[in-house]
């Protein structure tokens, strides 16, 4: 058991910051793969990026890097970015309201010959935040193909799985309202 790291029963909050922070040493990582997930771990790293983002709203689900399934208020969960910048209901596509660049997989900045995709056949899709400029996603796709969505997170079904921590996000939540409100 190495304490300096935060092995043992499980990764501290530390650690855990560092990786998404990407501040951890490569030999750190690879442990923290290797290794079976803490029970808490995906407690942890909520709390981690709810401490990081610039806003109140509570975070129900990270979708990936910059992105977060969040509630609002009014009960309605949303597609949030890092910045604040809202794309609407987490069960649309959320790349229909991103900047959408279509890069030439020729153009020598990502891929240099021979490497290089036929632009004929494919087009390297970027989506950036138009709140903040942010690169959210990129598909190697062929020319004319529609978007894709990746993912629709089955939030209900998570969170009844695991009642204590349905009662934690979801019981703070209206704890934390009705403090504000008095």
């Amino acid at each position: 058991m190495d304490e300096q790291l935060g092995r043992g029963v499980c990764w501290s909050k530390e650690i855990l910051k560092g990786l998404i922070e990407g501040k951890l040493d490569e030999d750190v990582i690879r442990e923290i793969q290797r290794q079976p997930k803490d029970e808490d771990r995906f407690e942890k790293m909520l709390e981690i990026e709810q401490e990081r983002v610039p806003w109140k709203e509570r975070i129900l689900v990270p979708l990936q890097e910059h992105l977060y399934v969040i509630e609002k208020e009014d009960g309605a969960r949303v597609v949030k970015c890092f910045c604040g910048h809202e794309f609407g209901d987490y069960r649309e596509n959320w790349k229909l309201m991103t900047l959408v660049f279509d890069r030439n997989p020729k153009d020598g900045e990502i891929y240099e010959a021979p490497c290089a995709a036929d632009p004929e056949w494919m087009v390297l899709r970027e989506f950036y935040c138009p709140g903040c400029g942010a690169l959210l996603d990129v598909e190697p796709v062929p020319q004319g193909y529609p978007f894709t969505f990746s993912q629709i997170p089955d939030i209900d079904g998570f969170y009844n799985a695991r009642s204590e921590l349905r009662r934690k996000i979801f019981t703070e939540r209206k704890e934390t309202k009705a403090k504000e409100e008095v």
